[in-house]
């Protein structure tokens, strides 16, 4: 299905000033996800963070983009490609710094589960199929009675009969 990628079907906003258009998916992608955005001046992109199943690509389409990331903080001009590996080295934030609105396409794998981890709050996103859960700073959880309690409903589950 063809989409048009100047005029793109913007989706409601989550975040004052960041519109999304889920290029991709409109598209029919199934194993890429495509998202144009358009940030505002001022506005966030994304916060610093780390993806560890997932690699993406961005091209900056139109505007100034300043990048923070492993090397310190760049502009990024209309035309610039950075591609965000998995793991630290692609630790990223994206935020409109102009006065003017900036317009980036974001193509990245898939996979599933990814977990995303936010290095300046210190939350956690666990990204499922069609799920996702956070977790904030101090939502640590002792693994021992969790895995326990796992092995005796195992161990109930395969003691009935039938």
């Amino acid at each position: 299905m063809a989409i048009d990628f100047k005029q793109p079907s913007w989706q409601a906003d989550r975040y004052a000033g960041r519109h999304v258009a889920p290029v991709g998916a409109q598209a029919g992608a199934r194993e890429l996800a495509a998202n144009v955005y358009e940030l505002d001046p001022g506005a966030v992109g994304s916060p610093l963070h780390v993806h560890h199943a997932n690699e993406e690509l961005l091209l900056v389409l139109s505007g100034t983009l300043s990048l923070h990331g492993p090397d310190g903080t760049q502009l990024l001009p209309a035309g610039a490609v950075v591609a965000f590996p998995r793991g630290q080295a692609g630790a990223h934030s994206l935020v409109n710094r102009s006065d003017a609105p900036v317009r980036y396409l974001v193509v990245s794998t898939t996979n599933s589960p990814d977990v995303v981890e936010y290095p300046e709050t210190g939350a956690t996103l666990v990204v499922l199929a069609g799920r996702r859960l956070a977790y904030p700073p101090g939502a640590d959880a002792d693994q021992k009675p969790v895995v326990a309690e796992a092995m005796r409903a195992a161990a109930d589950r395969d003691a009935s009969p039938g």
